[in-house]
């Protein structure tokens, strides 16, 4: 306990910020160090070294330490090919591409799909979560249905679209096939497990004391919902919302299936266009240029979404340090 008090005491009086960000440089420059001399797989053991010595200086139970250092394997699977990835990378490459129309087209599709299928996702998932939350008898088979697009393999997704949507399917007159319609369906399908599933937690988190009184004091359930339940969710929502959105942001399989090409209405040309999903994008310029064109639009896309996702995360931070859940 001691150990564990004085450890505290010292985080405190440094600051964990200032400790996090010298972390994270002596992480870089020893990665730049080893990868500038041909040597990349020193990293590794300089970052389950490191994690152990920290785990040692800021706790000091073997418990800490054992937990630090098994983590730390799983860290070098996440974090070595990224940092390997992003320093093979061309700057004049990627200037090229970024210029590029066609990519232009792409990032924005790659964008704009999957924030039309997390919009999906949260129209019909926010009623479906509260009343997940709340209970109902053959909620196990609705909950199974909620989750199965989890452990279908993705160009089965796109398979099950085409059957429910497509031809023959429950709207004939919609046109599924290569269309941005029969995107925004794949990509919902596959994406709205996330958005469900966190708004169900956060409405779960709800004391239920709060919700009686307001309908003691006069509220309906639309008033209620409106007043007390839905602000208190919002967090969770637009967690929800930011999860589907991301994972619909790299949906390959079900795309690619469904809509390989579509035409959709590009504000920057004031004109229709006709674009690919970015994942299948990617995968092409993979095929037809290599690994080196393809890492670059990889990486103004990893940009892209990394900006949009950091922007999100800082708007909806309450300020209370938690960040998202």
């Amino acid at each position: 306990m001691a150990t564990e008090t004085e450890s505290q005491f010292e985080i405190t009086a440094v600051g964990r910020l200032p400790l996090v960000v010298l972390f994270t440089l002596i992480q870089l420059l020893v990665f730049a160090a080893a990868y500038s001399i041909g040597k990349p797989t020193w990293y590794v053991y300089f970052i389950v070294g490191s994690a152990a010595t920290t785990a040692y200086a800021l706790d000091g139970t073997p418990f800490t330490i054992a937990t630090a250092t098994a983590g730390s394997l799983l860290m070098v699977v996440l974090s070595l090919p990224l940092f390997i990835f992003l320093a093979r990378q061309t700057p004049s490459l990627i200037i090229e591409k970024a210029l590029d129309p066609d990519v232009q087209r792409v990032l924005y599709l790659g964008v704009y799909a999957p924030l039309l299928a997390a919009l999906l996702s949260l129209l019909g998932g926010v009623p479906l979560a509260h009343l997940l939350a709340k209970g109902f008898p053959g909620q196990p088979l609705v909950e199974s249905l909620v989750d199965l697009p989890l452990v279908v393999p993705h160009s089965v997704a796109g398979i099950i679209i085409l059957f429910g949507f497509g031809k023959g399917g429950a709207f004939p007159q919609l046109s599924v096939l290569g269309t941005m319609v029969g995107m925004v369906l794949a990509l919902a399908f596959v994406s709205a497990p996330y958005a469900v599933n966190a708004t169900r937690e956060a409405f779960e988190s709800i004391d239920d004391r709060l919700e009686y009184a307001s309908r003691i004091h006069g509220a309906n359930q639309w008033e209620t919902f409106r007043r007390v339940t839905g602000p208190l969710a919002v967090r969770g929502m637009i967690t929800g919302g930011l999860l589907a959105w991301a994972r619909a942001v790299s949906e390959f399989g079900a795309v690619a299936v469904v809509a390989y090409s579509v035409s959709f209405f590009y504000p920057f040309a004031g004109t229709e266009v006709t674009a690919q999903h970015a994942p299948v994008f990617v995968y092409n310029t993979y095929l037809q240029g290599g690994l080196e064109e393809s890492g670059a639009v990889a990486f103004l896309l990893l940009a892209v979404s990394a900006v949009i996702f950091l922007i999100v995360r800082y708007l909806i931070d309450d300020g209370t340090g938690g960040g998202m859940p």
